[in-house]
């Protein structure tokens, strides 16, 4: 092969890595708006498949048909598991993805430090990377495993976290004398991944359900960054800037959903959440049971009516339900909003998803921000299986543990109606005072079967 052979497949895999990343970039962009969202996918999707075909054309590659075959494989497998998820079952589903980019970035660097690749500052973001994606992978695949209900325990007893620092402390001081060592040490590099393994579990098993948005999103950050890192060691753009949109994206949204907590993110990974229970925090009445139909009236009387989605509507797959319940409203001349906030469900924008998989015109559904003004002049806010981001203690008690947390006012409504299947509390276990207020109603019952009973009611008054 003539060297200007080799300059032309340089300059085509060079150009195409160029593209590819306008691909990434501009796909993410789309994804913020969830009338583009899906294009966004599929421009990203694009540039993903451009990015790994060119890499065919690197020169001093072997072993092209395992290559081949990894491909393939694993792009059947996540084709299938993409088509049969559930979408109450897609948090875990990011959760399992997103761990798996970190395990992959973590094996690549195992294999540059097992053959002893790179020098001073290359070697040490390599030893970088197998610490950051490796914690990645093993975090991601406990988050994956407490959504899943495989893990229902959560980790947290005294002490625990003076071993996660003595743990740190050791994973570091391997890492270093990995650095410096003159040639691979087998020994010593399982020893790092094994402790960095079990760094990443006993750092995420005490975290709580409902801090698993903010969990997701920090590890969806680490990986981007291992990925980003371990694309300088190869020398791939494509890597670099993939690894820095998500990493960069990643840690924004992670910023933005503990803010919407009013936690730290140190506080969301070392600190529990939802230990009090309801005779700490002083909770005074009692509930109120209403039923369907005349929860339906109230409702079809109205002028407006503020609709809260949360986990309970995604369990119960009632979004389509809510849909044709809006429709019915909006006959009998009901203004119909959605209010969604940012922690609501089990992944950041999960109530999105949701409504938009509905068809549910992307206008009436808003955040924190643009609704909680509406409120007070909302005559029924129904809230759907969604519990600490409407729960009024979170401005009023300063004993609760989501003291100062930013909530949907709910309670400010004329009157409140709550789907909810038990008497107990929420996922974070932590009781809801809005569901003693004097105007609440409590409607007990599966998601989807309640608000059937609410369409039941609507239409027997159109008869």
């Amino acid at each position: 092969m003539t060297d200007n052979t080799i300059w032309d497949i340089n300059f085509v895999i060079q150009i195409s890595y160029f593209i590819a990343a306008i691909l990434f970039i501009f796909g993410l962009k789309r994804m913020s708006m969830p009338a583009t969202a899906r294009d966004g996918i599929v421009w990203a999707g694009a540039g993903m498949v451009l990015a790994t075909l060119v890499t065919f054309l690197e020169q001093g590659l072997q072993n092209y048909a395992l290559m081949i075959i990894a491909i393939v494989s694993s792009s059947m497998i996540a084709w299938y598991s993409g088509k049969k998820v559930a979408m109450t079952d897609m948090p875990q589903m990011i959760a399992l993805y997103n761990g798996m980019g970190g395990g992959a970035a973590a094996a690549i660097a195992a294999v540059g430090l097992i053959q002893g690749h790179g020098e001073g500052i290359t070697h040490i973001i390599e030893v970088s990377v197998a610490v950051i994606g490796t914690v990645a992978f093993s975090g991601s695949l406990i988050a994956f495993a407490k959504l899943q209900g495989i893990l229902n325990k959560t980790l947290r007893f005294s002490g625990l976290h003076f071993i996660n620092l003595a743990m740190l402390i050791a994973i570091v001081g391997m890492g270093y004398m990995l650095v410096i060592a003159t040639e691979p040490n087998m020994m010593l590099l399982l020893a790092f991944f094994v402790l960095s393994l079990i760094f990443g579990m006993t750092i995420t098993a005490p975290i709580g359900g409902a801090d698993m948005p903010v969990v997701i999103s920090l590890f969806n950050a680490l990986t981007g960054l291992a990925v980003g890192f371990e694309g300088f060691v190869l020398n791939n753009p494509a890597m670099m800037i993939a690894g820095i949109v998500v990493g960069a994206s990643g840690t924004l949204l992670t910023q933005l959903m503990a803010k919407a907590m009013n936690r730290p993110v140190s506080n969301v990974l070392f600190a529990g959440f939802g230990d009090s229970v309801v005779e700490e925090q002083g909770v005074d009445g009692e509930m109120k049971e209403i039923e369907g139909y005349d929860a339906a009236i109230s409702m079809a009387y109205a002028q407006k009516v503020i609709i809260i989605p949360g986990y309970g509507m995604a369990v119960a797959q009632a979004q389509h339900k809510v849909k044709e319940l809006m429709q019915l409203l909006e006959k009998n001349d009901v203004e119909v909003l959605f209010a969604i906030h940012p922690v609501a469900g089990r992944m950041p924008g999960h109530m999105n998803v949701l409504l938009a998989e509905a068809g549910i015109d992307y206008d009436k559904i808003l955040d924190l921000d643009e609704i909680n003004a509406q409120f007070p002049a909302c005559d029924v806010a129904l809230v759907i299986g969604a519990n600490d981001v409407v729960n009024p203690a979170a401005r009023e008690n300063k004993t609760s543990p989501i003291y100062g947390m930013p909530i949907l006012d709910a309670d400010k409504a004329q009157n409140c109606i709550v789907i909810k299947r038990g008497k107990g509390t929420g996922f974070s276990g932590i009781q809801n005072e809005l569901f003693f207020a004097d105007n609440t109603k409590m409607l007990y019952g599966d998601g989807q079967k309640a608000v059937a009973q609410l369409i039941a009611g609507v239409k027997s008054l159109e008869e």
